[in-house]
C-alpha cells in the first residue's frame, strides 16, 4: 500500500507563497522619476511663480514681494494682449493647415507605399528634423526674401514687385508649418497603420465610397491620434522662438520672444516670469479644452 503526502504550502496574507521574493510596488517604482520630475520641472516653476509676484525696480531689478501687479499689467495693457491672441491665432493656423497636409500624407505612407520605400520617404520627412531651429529658419529667409528663391523662380513666369512673405504672418505661417509637419505626419503615419484595413474592405464591400470610408470608418478611429499630433503642434506653435524672430523680425511680436525680451534686454524679470506663467496658462486651458471635447465626440461615436 502507497501512502501519498500532501505537502500544505503556507501563504501570507497578500496570497504569495511563503519565502517568495517581494515585489516593489508601482509606486517604490515610480518614486525616482517622480522626484526628478519635481526637481527638475516643478522646482524652476514654482521659482518662477515666486518671481512673477515680485516688484520690478530699474535700480534693483526685483524686488521681493508678494505683488499681482504683473498680472494686472498684462490684462490692462492692450498690446500684451494683442500678443496672446496673435500667437493663438497663429498656432491654430499652423497646427490646422499641417493637420490638413499631414492627413493624406501619412495615409498614404500607410495605405499605398511599400517597406522599403516608406523607409526612405520617412527618412526624407525627418532630416529636416535633424536640422537646428535657427538654421532651417535661415534658409526659410533666404526662400521667402523679396530677392530670394522663390522670387526668382515666379519672375521665370512673369511675377514683378516684392512677396511681401518676411517679415509677416504668412511667412511665419510658412515657417512653423515646415517644422510642424513632420511630428503631425509621423504621429498620423502610426495612427493609420493601427487601424485594420478589413474595415475598409468592409465598407468597400458594401458600396461605401473611399470618401465615406474616409469619414465614417477611418478618421473617427484615427481621433486620438488627430488629436495627439495637433496638440504636439500646437503647444510647439506656441512655443516657438526662431521662427517669430527671424522671420517675423522686430515688429512681429509673439509670446515666447516677449518672453524673452523682457527676462533677458528689459532685464524686467518679474513681469517676464508672469507672461511666461500667463502663455503656459492659456496653453494648458485652450489644450485641456479641445481633449475633452474631442474625447466626448470619440465616445458618441464608439458607442
Amino acid at each position: 500500500m502507497s501512502t501519498t503526502e500532501t505537502f500544505s504550502v503556507s501563504r501570507p496574507p497578500n496570497g504569495a507563497p511563503k519565502g517568495a521574493p517581494r515585489r516593489l510596488g508601482t509606486p517604490m517604482l515610480a518614486t525616482p522619476a517622480i522626484i526628478f520630475v519635481a526637481i527638475g520641472l516643478l522646482a524652476p516653476l514654482a521659482l518662477m511663480l515666486r518671481n512673477s509676484l515680485n516688484h520690478y525696480d530699474p535700480t534693483e531689478l526685483m524686488i521681493s514681494a508678494v505683488t499681482a501687479e504683473n498680472y494686472l499689467k498684462f490684462f490692462s495693457d492692450s498690446f500684451y494682449q494683442g500678443v496672446l491672441w496673435r500667437t493663438v491665432w497663429i498656432s491654430g493656423l499652423s497646427t490646422a493647415i499641417c493637420l490638413a497636409a499631414g492627413v493624406p500624407v501619412a495615409y498614404f505612407l500607410a495605405r499605398h507605399v511599400g517597406d522599403l520605400a516608406k523607409r526612405m520617404l520617412m527618412i526624407v520627412i525627418l532630416v529636416p528634423l535633424l536640422i537646428g531651429n535657427a538654421v532651417r529658419t535661415s534658409a526659410w529667409m533666404l526662400i521667402l526674401n523679396d530677392k530670394g528663391v522663390l522670387a526668382a523662380f515666379l519672375g521665370l513666369f512673369g511675377h514683378k514687385g516684392p512677396l511681401g512673405l518676411m517679415y509677416s504672418s504668412a511667412g511665419v505661417v510658412i515657417g512653423l508649418i515646415s517644422v510642424l509637419l513632420p511630428f503631425m505626419i509621423i504621429t498620423l503615419n502610426s495612427v493609420f497603420e493601427s487601424i485594420d484595413r478589413n474595415l475598409e474592405d468592409a465598407g468597400e464591400s458594401l458600396g461605401a465610397s473611399h470618401l465615406t470610408i474616409m469619414r465614417r470608418i477611418v478618421l473617427p478611429l484615427a481621433l486620438p491620434g488627430i488629436l495627439s499630433g495637433s496638440v504636439l503642434c500646437f503647444i510647439l506653435s506656441m512655443n516657438a522662438y526662431a521662427t517669430p524672430v527671424l522671420i517675423g523680425g522686430p515688429t512681429f511680436h509673439m509670446m515666447a520672444p516677449t518672453v524673452y525680451q523682457q527676462i533677458a534686454k528689459v532685464m524686467n524679470w518679474p513681469f517676464g516670469a508672469a507672461l511666461a506663467f500667463i502663455l503656459m496658462a492659456v496653453t494648458l486651458i485652450l489644450t485641456v479644452g479641445v481633449s475633452v471635447l474631442v474625447q466626448r465626440r470619440y465616445r458618441k461615436w464608439s458607442e
